[in-house]
């Protein structure tokens, strides 16, 4: 059966104005038109609707029992399409984003502070997580799109470059690393380093950079607070991008920016190929993507 909105809205019209003239105006039709779209759906419905005469309109048991339900189907009706304009409009909607930890920390919630702001309606999601849970996650559509780095299986992914983060030597300040105007990993040989975990993106990419028999590990962690920690109590030096800079602003430490021009951690935006995001993730996806200068040390 098909059976069309503008078939409902002549006949919910007619049913109220018991008029044929009055409602083909209210339907902005002219009235042979407007009989002729009544006609179609007397014979779509397989059942006689109205009894006319010259001067009245009258819904017949049939067109009695059609009304209410023609009445809210209209009304549901109504209801989706104003949800779309709603999600169209981003005045409802959701977003579901996964970031590496220093990412959501440290960069995005200005972002998402801001993005609220404008669209208070819309429901934000933030998933934290390492490098494989995250983009794991876009795969499998938990999340609309992710901010993190690549890895070598991108299957069904596809990313925009965003930035190339720089990595720094973090250590004491009695440390003699910490004394020198210029560092190289070299220099690190033979210093016990706390590393972050396997699982994260910047073990990741320091092992692929510099090999991972390059540095002599003491221990591995999963948090950067706990590194920071370690690192204050003199157990040894770590090696963190930039993103990851505020969890070690602490008195008893020095920051230093490593000299390899080739060591950087790229960042991308990554998201399903091929699929489209709602209006509501597209407007904080551009958001991440105009603000890509503001990140760094």
């Amino acid at each position: 059966m098909n059976l069309s909105t503008r078939q409902l809205r002549a006949f919910v019209a007619l049913a109220q104005e018991r008029h044929f003239t009055r409602a083909a105006q209210r339907c902005h039709l002219t009235q042979p038109a407007f009989s002729a779209l009544i006609r179609s759906l007397e014979e779509t419905a397989g059942a006689r609707l109205f009894d006319r005469n010259t001067r009245r309109v009258e819904l017949t048991v049939e067109g009695r029992v059609f009304e209410a339900s023609a009445q809210r189907l209209l009304g549901e009706l109504e209801l989706a399409l104003e949800d779309v304009r709603d999600h169209a409009l981003r005045r409802r909607g959701r977003v579901a984003v996964a970031a590496l930890p220093s990412l959501a920390a440290g960069w995005l919630p200005d972002l998402l502070a801001r993005f609220h702001a404008d669209y208070p309606g819309i429901v934000l999601q933030l998933r934290d997580a390492l490098l494989d849970p995250c983009l794991d996650m876009v795969q499998r559509g938990e999340v609309d799109f992710a901010v993190a780095a690549r890895r070598d299986d991108m299957t069904g992914l596809e990313s925009v470059f965003l930035h190339a983060d720089r990595y720094y030597l973090v250590c004491r300040k009695d440390h003699a690393l910490a004394r020198r105007e210029k560092v190289r990993v070299r220099d690190l040989a033979r210093e016990p380093v706390i590393h972050l975990a396997r699982g994260s993106s910047v073990r990741k990419q320091l092992d692929d950079a510099i090999g991972a028999d390059a540095l002599t590990p003491l221990l591995e962690v999963e948090h950067l607070a706990t590194a920071a920690g370690l690192i204050s109590a003199g157990l040894g030096i770590s090696i963190v991008p930039a993103m990851t800079l505020f969890h070690f602003q602490q008195a008893g430490l020095t920051i230093k920016p490593l000299q390899d021009k080739g060591l950087r951690r790229s960042l991308y935006l990554v998201r399903r190929k091929g699929r489209s995001l709602s209006m509501a993730a597209q407007a904080f996806y551009e958001l991440l993507s105009a603000s890509r200068l503001d990140l760094g040390p």
